[in-house]
């Protein structure tokens, strides 16, 4: 999808993404990041150190929201900026169906640069796990 300033508007929602996370990502995520911490991949390990199950990698789940915005753009060099608070954890049970983390955006600003922010929303089991997530991206006019 390519997206044109002019035919956007504050408050225009992007179109919404799901993406499933499955404990063979976390692992394959492990690899590439080099974050091999028990947490992402032992279930007795992230328990003993009380969590309810074994975790999404931070980043990974960051990186996942961002897919919202530069499936949006189609273009992820057109993101300038992108942050996050992490405020929950992305729990990953050991089945088939793994978890589900519903990515939502929405256009916060468009400043006289050019540029928009997109404020974006990230839930998995209908709780919020970043907060604070917004991204200020190029796009064409």
């Amino acid at each position: 999808m390519t997206v044109r300033l002019s035919e956007i508007s504050v408050g225009d929602p992007l179109p919404e993404l799901s993406v499933a996370l499955v404990r063979s990502d976390l692992v394959r995520y492990a690899g590439a990041s080099g974050d091999f911490n028990p947490i992402h991949w032992n279930e007795r390990f992230a328990k003993e150190v009380g969590l309810p199950d074994v975790i999404a990698h931070g980043m990974l789940t960051m990186a996942v929201a961002g897919r919202l915005v530069s499936a949006w753009t189609g273009d992820p060099g057109s993101i300038v900026r992108y942050g996050v608070r992490f405020t929950r954890p992305v729990i990953v049970p050991d089945d088939d169906t793994g978890a589900v983390v519903e990515l939502s955006g929405k256009i916060a600003k468009i400043n006289e640069d050019g540029t928009v922010k997109v404020t974006i929303t990230a839930k998995s089991a209908d709780q919020g796990v970043l907060g604070g997530a917004s991204a200020t991206v190029r796009i064409p006019a």
